[in-house]
């Protein structure tokens, strides 16, 4: 009998993404039982603005860029046909129905977890799928203590805390930094940071939020 094929699933709008988002995949994909680590990208976050984001097609385009070397890491454009906006417990339901062979799991902050009883549906998560969670500096200090949820620990379900590196790095500061002019490129993967040069991305002329 094959083994289940293991999912992770990293949501977000990568705008843009950045190597703190490739440290925190790579770890899960190295050290956690999971396969592969998919780049769920966002089209319109619920709880975020949208006038701040690129083209879903450019931000695509970005995420291929930066995974290319990695073999574990792939970009997923799952959400883009979907009714916005969007919630997670929807793409799951897709998700399960298109690759009916595979085990999903979710990835997350501690700063996400610690929100998540405001997310849609969110009990139907925690009932059917693995959470991983990574620590996060939260009012300057690290998040390492997380809710409590009335859910056991199994093969497919359950919280589970992993010790990836700290990094305190945002789309939303590298956006400002290059409006404000300042240097960036240690902050990108080299053919993201040409494609936002050329495409004069979140220049000065560009409204931040």
């Amino acid at each position: 009998m094959s083994k289940t094929k293991e999912k992770g699933l990293f949501f977000g709008t990568f705008n843009p993404i950045h190597v703190g988002h490739l440290i925190v995949a790579n770890y899960m994909a190295e050290y956690t039982n999971l396969d592969e680590v998919w780049f769920v990208i966002t089209p319109h976050n619920p709880h975020k603005k949208k006038k701040s984001l690129l083209e879903d097609y450019h931000r695509h385009e970005m995420v291929e860029m930066a995974l290319e070397s990695y073999p574990k890491l792939k970009a997923s454009t799952i959400e883009f046909g979907m009714p916005q906006p969007n919630y997670t417990v929807n793409t799951m339901v897709v998700l399960e129905e298109k690759y009916p062979n595979y085990r999903f799991s979710l990835i997350m902050g501690a700063d996400n977890l610690k929100s998540l009883h405001k997310w849609k549906n969110f009990e139907v998560l925690l009932k059917h799928y693995k959470i991983f969670v990574y620590p996060r500096i939260s009012n300057q200090e690290i998040t390492d203590t997380l809710p409590e949820f009335e859910i056991e620990k199994t093969e497919t379900t359950g919280i589970y805390k992993v010790e990836a590196p700290i990094i305190e790095l945002s789309s939303t500061f590298i956006r400002k930094a290059i409006a404000s002019k300042k240097e960036v490129r240690p902050m990108l993967s080299g053919k993201v940071w040409e494609y936002i040069d050329l495409m004069n991305f979140y220049k000065p002329k560009a409204k931040i939020d």
